[in-house]
């Protein structure tokens, strides 16, 4: 073969090999495209995968338990400026006076809230550069209820996100007392009233009876049902009458019989439903009614 033939074999060759390269190259181009569109398709954007912001206000029940009202004390802190902390009352106006700004409009917001608006007037005012608020409740008096009747510590006591349930508010007051009843009763502001049984409740795990309170509510614990032991027992005193109650079982409240007294000579006081006192002998396992008198005699030998 000539040189002549040979550049020509040569040339060809090299046009072959280029259309192979430009295949090549357009075919990786397909693949690429096609993983992008993929990758676009299943890969979610940063933006979706974003959660929305949260809203500056809380949710509305707790709203309700940490806004401030009026009669609520205050105390108003601004970073790296002491000398405008303030300690002050909501006005019946809903309002608060604080250092250069004024009366500043508070009641119904949260303290994240009322310091946002403090540190806005400030800032407005040119009185304080980036200001930062802070504000926090010194005494709630806003939103009180009142716990009243055969509890161990009787009161007044806020409502808040932890105390707003009625065995919170009870819980708060030291508990029912050893001469509290089971059974209580709520008042309103309105002056509704409900009656509720907190030993049936638990029996029967029905806590929708376990109400959530409202300002101004009032919850009253009613004295438990007695029976009084005298005589010739360790402890004499009245006790709390349970659900079926023996003679026996009062006097063991009692620390039980001295040694000088003797079961032969227990009598029972009992008022009838005239008022007329009854008095008559029982024995150690006749059952007791609220209001008995139990006397233990002394033995004569």
């Amino acid at each position: 073969m000539d040189r002549q033939s040979r550049m020509e074999l040569l040339s060809v060759q090299l046009a072959a090999c280029g259309a192979l390269a430009m295949l090549f190259m357009a075919l990786s181009g397909v693949s690429n495209a096609a993983q992008t569109a993929a990758l676009s398709v299943t890969q979610p954007s940063v933006a979706a995968e974003m959660p929305a912001s949260a809203p500056d206000a809380p949710p509305a029940a707790e709203s309700r338990l940490e806004s401030l009202g009026t009669g609520d004390m205050v105390r108003v802190t601004v970073f790296r400026n002491p000398d405008l902390t303030t300690e002050a009352r909501v006005s019946e106006r809903g309002t608060i006076v604080f250092p250069m700004i004024g009366e500043v409009p508070v009641a119904g917001l949260t303290p994240s809230q009322a310091g946002a608006r403090i540190a806005d007037k400030l800032r407005s005012g040119k009185y304080v550069v980036n200001p930062e608020v802070t504000v926090s409740i010194a005494q709630v008096n806003s939103r009180q209820v009142s716990v009243l009747g055969n509890v161990n510590k009787p009161g007044r006591y806020p409502l808040d996100a932890l105390n707003v349930k009625l065995t919170d508010l009870i819980s708060t007051a030291g508990g029912i007392a050893p001469t509290g009843s089971d059974l209580v009763t709520i008042v309103s502001q309105k002056g509704t009233k409900t009656d509720v049984d907190l030993e049936a409740m638990f029996r029967n795990g029905d806590l929708t009876k376990n109400v959530e309170l409202q300002p101004g509510d009032t919850i009253y614990v009613h004295k438990a049902p007695m029976v009084y032991v005298y005589g010739e027992v360790q402890k004499g005193g009245a006790y709390r009458v349970e659900p079926n109650m023996t003679v026996m079982q009062a006097i063991a409240l009692g620390g039980g019989i001295t040694p000088r007294g003797t079961e032969r000579g227990i009598k029972l006081s009992r008022r009838d439903a005239k008022g007329e006192v009854h008095r008559i002998d029982v024995s150690l396992n006749d059952t007791v009614r609220p209001d008995d008198v139990i006397y233990v005699r002394e033995s004569l030998f």
